[in-house]
């Protein structure tokens, strides 16, 4: 069930949970429908997306002038994003960047290019954690697919992400579990970890908590 973590008059924080769209797909209710339908009185406006297998925070608006606001925070990479995701696979590099284009490829899917079009630029860090590999990741762009494209060319495809050679599971391990941005004048920080799935148990949260805090990670600076 989506959750509503925080309500003010210009954005709502929700946790979306996996398995649910961002949009309404035949007779399954997506996140847009059902704030529409669960609160009437209050329009609602998408700034943001994520995938039906993704858990984790997103931000919408509520109204038209919170939109725009936030569409250029996002449009200018001010939006901070943090995510989990888990891999039964160790990626060729422990931590770094992953840049290139984005470009639709077979069955759904989308591939990594070495040009600068629809340009896709991922960060992480990675360690081994009771038998998987956890990443810690920052996207500085929102492309389709994205983190999920970046860690199968890593060849460290997401667990229970089927669609990009993860190996099956309960659930699809990608979460989106930290957002930070400035709203007006003040830092706004909201934390959301995950809360269904094996593999994302309490011992991965109090893990994450405690080795990689924002101020013990030194991401690369912002091109």
């Amino acid at each position: 069930m989506l959750q509503i973590l925080f309500q003010c008059s210009d954005y709502w924080i929700i946790n979306k949970p996996q398995g649910m769209s961002f949009h309404a797909e035949s007779e399954d209710t997506g996140v847009m429908q059902f704030l529409a339908l669960a609160y009437p009185e209050q329009t609602f406006y998408p700034v943001h997306r994520l995938d039906k297998m993704t858990s984790g925070l997103l931000v919408v608006a509520c109204h038209s002038v919170a939109a725009s606001i936030f569409g250029k925070m996002f449009e200018k990479h001010e939006m901070e994003k943090r995510y989990l995701a888990l891999s039964t696979k160790k990626p060729r590099k422990k931590q770094g960047t992953i840049a290139g284009g984005m470009s639709p490829s077979r069955r759904g899917q989308w591939k990594l290019t070495q040009n600068t079009e629809n340009m896709a630029i991922t960060q992480f860090f990675s360690t081994y954690f009771q038998g998987l590999r956890l990443f810690i990741i920052r996207p500085l762009t929102g492309k389709t697919h994205q983190i999920r494209v970046a860690l199968k060319s890593l060849g460290a495809p997401i667990l229970g992400d089927l669609r990009y050679g993860g190996e099956q599971a309960d659930r699809g391990y990608l979460h989106a579990y930290a957002l930070q941005f400035s709203w007006q004048g003040e830092v706004k920080r909201y934390v959301c970890f995950p809360e269904f799935g094996v593999h994302f148990s309490s011992a991965l949260r109090d893990f994450v908590a405690a080795q990689y805090d924002e101020s013990l990670l030194k991401w690369p600076a912002k091109k």
